[in-house]
């Protein structure tokens, strides 16, 4: 196949995958396809279900590059187990990604009435986080998944005593490292080649997953020498 043939087949399931995706992953070694005399790209069934893993692993699972390429070099080898339709699947239990470090597409268009019903939370609930900095809508009034996710998290904290204003130290300390990612990635997504904004989201995708990981064996660490 070419890689429009396999675009196309893709789009079905990855609406915003493009042929710029498709070759930054060849570049990162997630995909080898053979090349035509003319120099064209020719992909087996094989390699298209190859990107089809990657793309789910990304989306689903959240998982950077690094770890997706682990994954499949023990699929080569005759790791791991079987999974939906013979997609052969390892476990990413790592301890070092979090689902909140997925930097795909934020899907959804998600109603403050369809946010309340999803999370158990009420109206004065969704206004307080709104209030403090904490949930923002888009331009046309509605939330995406990463709001549900946000709003889930908010409300289990409240459960353990813990007020909006008190998540605004949460806030300011994201606003912090999202100021140092940018710092590292924005010169990346400005680059010339091919595959430029690709490699920047993957590197923050990276440093957002290390980011949780330090944030939470610090707060480990600090919770541990309050009960001690």
């Amino acid at each position: 196949m070419s890689i429009g043939s396999v675009l196309a087949l893709l789009r079905e399931d990855f609406p915003d995958v493009t042929i710029s995706k498709i070759r930054f992953l060849e570049s990162e070694g997630l995909v080898t396809p053979e090349r035509a005399p003319s120099g064209y790209r020719r992909f087996s069934t094989k390699d298209c279900e190859r990107l089809r893993f990657v793309l789910t692993a990304q989306r689903d699972r959240y998982l950077p590059l690094k770890v997706i390429k682990e994954q499949l070099e023990a699929i080569d080898r005759g790791e791991g187990g079987a999974g939906t339709g013979g997609t052969r699947l390892l476990s990413s239990a790592r301890g070092t990604v979090a689902p909140a470090t997925d930097f795909g597409t934020r899907a959804g268009r998600v109603s403050r009435e369809t946010l309340m019903d999803r999370t158990g939370v009420d109206s004065a609930f969704v206004t307080e986080l709104q209030r403090n900095g904490l949930l923002t809508p888009g331009p046309a009034g509605f939330f995406d998944e990463d709001a549900v996710r946000l709003v889930e998290a908010a409300a289990a904290l409240a459960n353990y005593g813990l007020e909006t204003r008190h998540l605004r130290a949460f806030k300011v300390s994201a606003d912090r490292e999202a100021g140092l990612v940018a710092q590292i990635a924005n010169p990346i997504a400005k680059g010339k080649g091919t595959g430029a904004r690709d490699r920047a989201e993957e590197l923050v995708r990276e440093i957002a997953a290390l980011s949780v990981t330090l944030h939470t064996q610090l707060v480990k660490a600090a919770v541990r020498g309050v009960l001690d």
